[in-house]
């Protein structure tokens, strides 16, 4: 249907059948009055912020939409917002209500429907609404079509709130109607319209959700936290404390150079890795180094622990400081198999020295057995020195010592080549052997609760933090109204 407008003879299309009162024309912005054919007023063209045009379309809640008309709205000197007037195809309308970038779609609702309980709230289809706000305004700007002639006078609006949800009610002399309605995204209102920019938000929407569901938040974080407890359990349960490595190691065995420990095997999950060394250490010290190797990864997880035991008589008393065990944890050790990479030195007494055997030698390498099963290692050209927890564990290495040692004695049994030279050979007379030991144990730990007691907490503060955000977001939200359910301090 066309509207020819009789001051400036532009045509103004619309989409619908459906008789209207009154038009402003599109080109020279005067109100047209259809039944009479004559110009009323001339009214102010809506330009600032107003970013959908006349028939332009777009689906919201699963319909589709035609802007229909456009009317600015004035409240006190400097205040306005924009209302879309939208109709459907069936001639149903609905309206897009926009200030400071804050969106709110309403549906037109029958008087009767609403229900005053008190002065403050009112009732919509069993649910409760906080009485907001009251104010008064004019129209500003307008254009597009009107099926009731529009009302220049100050109309008075009241506001009901209930969450995103609202009651909006409009009286303009002895007319009085009713707006039901709620919080719309300017994002879902850009996609519709398939707009190119959008106003900025600036202050909270009187109907704006908080940024977080807290009713969705629980359910996730007690949902999550649920699983996380009996996962917990069931690996709690599952595992006890498992001794895996334990070694009685000579201090002269790896003296200025490094032992390569027998693998042992980490099931489970993640745990700590608790080591014990023990050195019966007498007014003097002792040091351990020691690496853990994941063979799989090659990672390595390195660790140093001095060990102390002092003691004397000073001023008629006894003392004493240290002890001859350290205890220290591995922590978040992954499972998998792993070798332990020892070395270890002490304070040796004045005068003592330690012992060294006949060990073969060839152009590669040479190699020894001590009495203790541990099997040294000398690159002759390197020099780079290496021991091994026992004969099988060296025939396992796969590293650069290891595959020298494999070219320097191709196809030959280790373990007979060492027992023979040992018989040919015999140690040095003049060397005195230093039998000090440490004892290294490792026990792989039930899976802590620290990590789980962490994400508990972490969860909970979040769900404080969330909760406390959320009071702070809605009294900011209320701080306009003069029926705010919060105290003012």
């Amino acid at each position: 249907m066309h509207y020819t407008c009789p001051v400036c003879n532009t045509e103004n299309p619309r989409d619908f059948m459906y008789s209207i009162e009154e038009y402003v024309c599109k080109s020279c912005s005067y109100l047209i009055d259809v039944e009479k054919s004559f110009s009323k007023k001339l009214v102010k063209k809506p330009i600032e912020n107003v970013v959908l045009e006349i028939g332009q379309k777009g689906i919201l809640d699963n319909t589709e939409y035609t802007v229909d008309a456009i009317v600015v709205r004035k409240y006190g000197i400097e205040i306005y917002w924009r209302e879309y007037y939208l109709k459907d195809k069936k001639g149903d309308d609905a309206f897009l209500s926009e200030s400071d970038g804050h969106w709110v779609l309403l549906y037109p609702v029958h008087t009767e429907d609403v229900k005053k309980k008190s002065s403050k709230i009112a009732e919509l289809h069993t649910r409760n609404y906080r009485w907001y706000e009251t104010t008064e305004c004019s129209i500003h700007a307008a254009e597009g079509f009107f099926e009731e002639k529009l009302n220049f006078n100050l109309a008075t609006y009241k506001e009901y709130v209930n969450g995103t949800n609202m009651i909006s009610q409009e009286q303009s002399g002895s007319k009085n109607q009713y707006f039901a309605g709620k919080h719309i995204s300017k994002h879902l209102v850009k996609k519709s319209f398939k707009l190119s920019h959008m106003p900025n938000y600036s202050g909270i929407g009187i109907v704006q959700p908080y940024y977080i569901d807290i009713k969705q938040a629980i359910n996730i974080l007690g949902i999550a936290g649920l699983f996380i407890c009996l996962l917990q359990l069931y690996v709690y349960t599952s595992r006890t404390n498992t001794s895996v490595f334990q070694d009685t190691i000579k201090f002269e065995d790896v003296k200025n150079k490094e032992m390569v420990s027998k693998s042992f095997t980490l099931s489970g999950g993640s745990a700590p890795l608790k080591v014990s060394a023990h050195s019966e250490v007498d007014n003097s010290w002792a040091n351990l180094q020691l690496s853990l190797v994941n063979e799989s990864t090659n990672e390595t997880v390195y660790t140093s622990k001095d060990i102390e035991q002092y003691h004397g008589y000073e001023d008629g008393e006894n003392w004493s400081e240290g002890k001859t065990t350290e205890e220290f944890n591995l922590c978040g050790i992954a499972p998998g198999k792993y070798h332990f990479v020892i070395s270890a030195e002490k304070q040796y007494a004045v005068g003592t020295s330690t012992s060294s055997h006949f060990v073969p030698s060839n152009e590669g390498v040479t190699i020894s057995r001590e009495a203790s099963g541990i099997v040294d290692v000398v690159n002759n050209s390197t020099k780079e020195s290496v021991a091994f927890g026992d004969i099988r564990t060296l025939e396992k290495d796969s590293s650069e010592i290891g595959k020298l040692v494999k070219q320097t004695f191709p196809n030959q049994n280790l373990d007979s080549l060492l027992t023979v030279n040992s018989v040919l050979e015999s140690p040095p007379a003049n060397k005195v052997s230093d039998d000090s030991t440490i004892n290294i144990k490792a026990t792989w730990l039930p899976v802590s609760f620290w990590n789980f007691t962490i994400i508990l907490i972490l969860m909970l503060a979040f769900f404080i933090i969330c909760y406390w955000g959320r009071n702070v977001f809605n009294v900011s939200k209320w701080s306009n109204s003069s029926n705010s359910p919060y105290s003012k301090s």
